[in-house]
């Protein structure tokens, strides 16, 4: 039995998922007649009280697709240094629109309103870039899947509210953050310009992420998506799949959060690992000892049939996943001893 806790990307379509996934009503999406895909946009855009949603392939290209939307040639982004906008999108800010980018670094990625202002440059500076767009991450991969709060985003959007500058959420794991706050998804279409989300993670689809934002935002990132490559035909198969994790799968996010704690208890017991960042939902990032690099410590669980990731010289990363059993979490805590 291998148990796979490299990331919540790699879960298969439930059988139901599947069904629902072969049952779709299909279109050419691209002529914008697929009628699943446009189930689903409106279904999202609804959902945060947003005007309308952009179906795309990953979570990479809706960040992407916002950040080219909302900036131009020249413009600056401020994002947390170990934001996934930064750390793991090919260097999509500067390649894709043009842009620099500004990296303070808050308590395990999460930006702060005095952060953000140390970070704001003056417009009349010729010799700075103008600051244009302000990017959180919710929750913070490299955080170790802390998030939020609505309270601490609000501050965050009146000082953006103070300067002019556009607000963009990398929702990849929002709903993790959602089943832990108890928020309301509305409070976030009011706070943010634009939302990405992602449905392959903890939702369980095996392909997808919307963008969600205004209607002449998201026509304008729909372009930009064609000229990506990213225009795609029956599209409506991976759309269903979409809805059926949006009706059913949110909720459940809260196993994987309980399952996370109790790793993070296992993890407590083995003598490699000298601290584990905090678990606040279903990412568990721990440290290894200073004579055990993580490349080699992620190859002795691989032998044990544990999949990991090396997440730094001496970090290591579990997520948890709708994939993982009762039966699996019974053999991890064997295999970790």
């Amino acid at each position: 039995m291998i148990i796979d806790l490299r990331s919540d990307t790699i879960t298969q379509p439930t059988p139901a998922m599947r069904e629902a996934m072969f049952t779709a009503q299909l279109g050419d999406d691209v002529l914008g007649d697929d009628p699943t895909v446009n189930a689903l946009e409106a279904k999202a855009a609804a959902l945060f009280g947003m005007e309308a949603a952009l179906f795309c392939a990953s979570g990479t290209m809706t960040n992407q697709l916002a950040i080219r939307t909302h900036t131009r040639p020249g413009d600056d982004v401020i994002c947390d240094y170990l934001s996934h906008v930064y750390q793991y999108e090919g260097g999509g800010i500067s390649v894709n629109a043009l842009a620099s980018a500004s990296l303070p670094q808050g308590e395990r990625g999460k930006l702060t309103p005095d952060l953000i202002r140390e970070y704001i440059y003056n417009p009349a500076d010729s010799h700075k870039p103008l600051s244009r767009l302000v990017v959180l991450e919710n929750t913070v991969n490299k955080g170790g899947g802390c998030y939020y709060t609505v309270p601490e985003i609000a501050a965050i959007r009146q000082v953006c509210d103070e300067h002019g500058l556009i607000l963009h959420l990398d929702g990849a794991r929002l709903f993790n953050a959602l089943v832990e706050t108890g928020d309301p998804t509305e409070a976030y279409g009011q706070l943010f310009d634009s939302i990405s989300i992602c449905l392959s993670k903890g939702l369980g689809c095996p392909v997808g992420s919307l963008l969600i934002g205004k209607a002449d935002m998201i026509r304008q990132a729909r372009r930009y998506r064609k000229l990506m490559g990213g225009g795609w035909r029956q599209a409506g198969f991976l759309a269903a799949a979409g809805i059926y994790a949006l009706d059913h799968h949110i909720d459940r996010l809260k196993i994987d959060h309980a399952r996370a704690r109790k790793i993070g208890i296992m993890l407590e017991q083995v003598p490699e690992v000298e601290s584990i960042l905090p678990i606040d939902t279903n990412i568990v990032i721990f440290k290894l000892s200073a004579n055990l690099l993580a490349t080699d410590y992620v190859a002795q669980l691989e032998a044990k049939g544990i999949r990991s990731v090396a997440f730094g010289k001496h970090l290591v990363r579990f997520v948890t996943h709708l994939d993982l059993t009762d039966e699996m979490m019974t053999n991890l805590e064997l295999r970790l001893r």
